[in-house]
């Protein structure tokens, strides 16, 4: 199925008004999962407003010059999630892609940081030859000869090798993915863990407040791209 119905989309997916047409464009199979992820054509036509149909969203994309993460996209259906890098040259726009009061949002950036996308750890692997593959969050992989990365730190990438390294250790800046405080920024205090079924957690502090909630839910980012 290409559509999916606009009454059941989560209200987390930026759509104008719900009611307005019966079926909107159901994501590809790709990097977000989908109930997760918006797909090129809501980002033009319900985000950023360039666009107002399936068709206008089309023609941009077939000029070869819409970019994620660095990458030309050209189907309207390819999804669009957290911390997507999205690049309009034609525009002199970017944006990186974010949760604004629970809604997945396109916030506009510097052409400067639109190469500075982190990228969360979310398991390692051992391959032949002792290599060890760190696996993100976003369905990337990146080979490393030194086994100095945890799960649940974060790692910048520049033609597919590691700028910079993010840990998930007292004092980094993290911001959370899910929950009830999901979107918020703020610095890491303490990291629990717990033995059996209870899950790891953050403490942080954001604004003067403390927060405390799962690590899962823990991004590190870097402090200039706060």
């Amino acid at each position: 199925m290409s559509h999916l119905k606009r009454i059941r989309v989560p209200k987390s997916i930026p759509i104008k008004i719900r009611k307005e047409r019966k079926y909107i464009a159901r994501p590809l199979p790709g990097p977000h999962q989908i109930f997760k992820s918006i797909t090129l054509n809501t980002l033009f036509k319900d985000v950023i407003n360039h666009a107002t149909t399936s068709k206008e969203v089309k023609n941009i994309l077939n000029d070869g010059k819409i970019l994620v993460d660095g990458l030309v996209r050209k189907d309207n259906r390819f999804p669009i999630g957290l911390m997507d890098i999205i690049s309009l040259p034609s525009f002199d726009e970017y944006y990186v892609m974010l949760y604004i009061n629970g809604k997945l949002t396109a916030v506009p950036i510097n052409k400067t940081d639109s190469d500075s996308k982190p990228h969360k750890i979310v398991g390692k692997k051992v391959l032949k030859k002792g290599k060890l593959q760190l696996n993100l969050y976003d369905g990337k992989n990146v080979l490393v000869d030194k086994d100095n990365y945890k799960v649940g730190d974060s790692v910048i990438l520049f033609n597919k090798t590691i700028k910079k390294h993010l840990k998930l250790e007292k004092g980094a800046l993290v911001y959370l993915t899910e929950g009830k405080h999901q979107g918020t920024v703020g610095t890491l205090q303490e990291l629990q863990h717990f033995h059996g079924l209870a899950k790891d957690r953050v403490i942080l502090n954001a604004n003067s407040k403390k927060i405390v909630t799962r690590k899962d839910y823990a991004f590190v980012i870097d402090k200039e791209f706060k």
